[in-house]
Formats: C-alpha cells, structure tokens, sequence
C-alpha cells in the first residue's frame, strides 16, 4: 500500500549542517502554507487508503497539535500501520505527545544528532542530553513507543570519546531505531561551505578527517549490532520489526504521495516534485512539477542500499554485466543466490558503486 509524506519546512533556527530545503521563515507565510497544504492534501484523488504517513522537515513537531489534527483528519486510513512526525529535543511536551497520539501518531524521530554539548551548539541546535532522556521518558509514557533516534558522524570537535558517549547514551535509552548518518560536506549546508572553502566558523576546521568519519560509523555498527540493533539499510538500524515502514518504500520502488514544498511523489513508475521554497509553495496554484519517468537504474541502487540486497532482472544482469562482475572480483558487492548485495567494504564505498552503475 502506499504511503504519504507531508513536508513542513519551518524551523526554530537553522542547523549548521542541513542541506534541506527548510529554515527560519516569517511567521505570516506560515499560514499561507498551511493553507496550501490543506488545499493539496484535500484536493488529492484519494483512489487509495495509505498504509503509513510521515511529517518531516523543518520541523513538523512545531505545528500547534489542532492543526497537525486537522491535516492528518485530511487523509484516509487512520489509523495506519505506522505514523511518523520529526521531532526536534526541545519541541516534545506531554500536551503534544498526547495530542500526537490521538491524532494517528504512533512513531516519533528525534532529531538529537549528537548528545555531547559542544557538538550540540556548534551545531546551533538548543537541547542537552538529560532533555532528550526526559523527552524519551515522556514519550513513552503518553504511549508512544516506537522511538528513532538520529546520529551525525563527522560533526566539527568530534571525537572517538565523544562519539561513545553519544552511544553510551543511545545504549541507556534503548530507542526501537537508529539512523547514523556521516555528515554531508556540500555547498547547500552552512557548515559544508565553511569547510569546502576552508574557513573557520562552525568549527569547519575540527571537522573529524573521513578516516576518522569511516571508523565512528564502524564503531556505531559494532555497538548498536550488540545492542540488538541491527543495519537493514546504509544508515539505518533497527530492533527486529521496527524498520521504518514508510522509508522501506523508497527504497523499495513502492508508490507514495508527497504534499508540501520540495516533497516528492511516486506512482510506481513516474516521479513528480513541488515547487521547492514554502515562499514558492504558499502562492502556488498548482504545486507539482511535470511527472519524469523513473531511471533504469533505481531499482537496482536503491534495493542495494539495503542489507537483503536486490534480485536484479536478467535484463539488469546483462546490461551491467561488466561493473557487476568488477565489483564482485574487488569485494564490494556478494552474491547470495540470486540477491546482489552491498559487502561491509562496498557499504562504505557505496558512492563509488551507485555511480558506476549510473554511468
């Protein structure tokens, strides 16, 4: 079944490290985006009932418990098999939670990235540890029990020390999910352009060397594996039966539908994106742009992401034959009976692989 995702790009204040199409907006356009996601979400032909939904961003946990209520009460199929909002330590009340709760909301993603306080602020985020532990704790008790919680390797200060006290503290509080991501160096994040063009704010200079990136993601591997906490994709791990539903059909190929600016849309063979800024997104009559067709490709790359691997089709077999067989005699991808999959090594390289088979 498919799933929905509903963009709300607003934030109390921008990360140093985020890339995504989100930020500290006026408070008038605000409302004019609300609207306009009502006026999506109630004009969508609904020929399906979705099996999950999930509100990223920005910060979805922002949005006053009323109207989150409003916009779920927009879509059919409550309740759904999983519900996610993108909560930012800080943003979690008992009011919300409970208000979550009954509103459909049965999973919460805590955006906690590190649990270290000089990490924290350069970072510009506002919460410290014993307030993630308090917002865990409360969670749970308005019957919320299903927990992510996010890890960035690579943040400027960042230390094998302090790395294992932000896993000492994900050990004490036992979420159901993990996401580890090694932090993106680019030009569209305030941090990645300081450390692209060699500057100093942020702390771009103490950034961690990708060596040292590439063992604090071995380390969190090892631990959380221990923990019961197992990798079923590239940056995500997981108690026995708590994988992300809604994220498994991106990168499954399975159909979902997006609302909201910059969100994405996917019918099983075409894609669709709307427009890009709230700005943009507030003032447009009609918010997507024309429907591409899905690559050749992203069936194989995308289920390679994944620790079961892929089947590739005998099609794919043939046409890739080449930097397949490359790529098995170098160790960076394994046979297991008819499944392809990515090797601890090619799990680390799995740039260098997507990018091949995209060429």
């Amino acid at each position: 079944m498919p799933g929905v995702y509903i963009s709300y790009p607003f934030c109390a204040q921008k990360c140093t490290y985020c890339n995504f199409a989100s930020g500290v907006f006026p408070r008038q356009l605000e409302a004019g985006y609300m609207a306009g996601l009502r006026r999506e979400i109630a004009g969508h032909p609904w020929a399906w009932r979705p099996e999950t939904a999930y509100l990223g961003g920005g910060t979805p946990s922002l949005i006053g418990t009323a109207e989150l209520r409003g916009l779920l009460d927009l879509l059919p199929g409550r309740p759904w098999r999983e519900c996610t909002i993108e909560a930012a330590p800080g943003t979690v009340t008992r009011e919300r939670a409970e208000a979550w709760r009954r509103s459909g909301v049965n999973r919460v993603s805590l955006g906690v990235q590190s649990f270290v306080q000089p990490e924290i602020a350069r970072a510009a985020r506002k919460h410290t540890a014993a307030m993630v532990a308090e917002e865990v704790a409360l969670l749970r008790d308005s019957g919320i029990r299903n927990i992510n919680m996010d890890l960035i390797a690579g943040l400027p200060g960042q230390s094998r020390a302090s790395w294992g006290e932000s896993l000492d503290w994900i050990e004490r509080l036992a979420p159901e999910h993990v996401s580890v991501y090694m932090l993106e160096v680019d030009e569209a994040s305030r941090l990645g352009r300081e450390i692209l063009g060699r500057g100093a704010r942020y702390g771009a200079k103490e950034a961690p060397a990708e060596e040292l990136v590439t063992e604090l993601y071995l380390t969190a591997v090892e631990r959380l594996e221990r923990q019961g906490i197992r990798r079923y994709e590239i940056s995500n791990f997981a108690q026995a039966g708590y994988e992300s539903r809604h994220n498994l059909k991106y990168w499954r190929l399975e159909p979902y539908v997006g609302f909201g600016a910059d969100a994405h849309s996917f019918d099983g063979r075409e894609r669709r994106r709307n427009v890009e800024s709230a700005v943009e997104y507030a003032g447009a009559a009609a918010p997507a742009g024309a429907a591409t067709a899905a690559s050749a490709d992203e069936r194989l790359i995308l289920g390679l992401r994944l620790e079961r691997g892929v089947e590739p089709e005998p099609e794919e077999w043939r046409r890739l034959d080449a930097p397949i067989r490359r790529f098995l005699d170098t160790g960076l991808l394994e046979r297991d009976g008819r499944a392809l999959r990515l090797t601890g090594r090619g799990v680390l390289l799995s740039n260098e692989v997507f990018q091949e088979f995209l060429l």
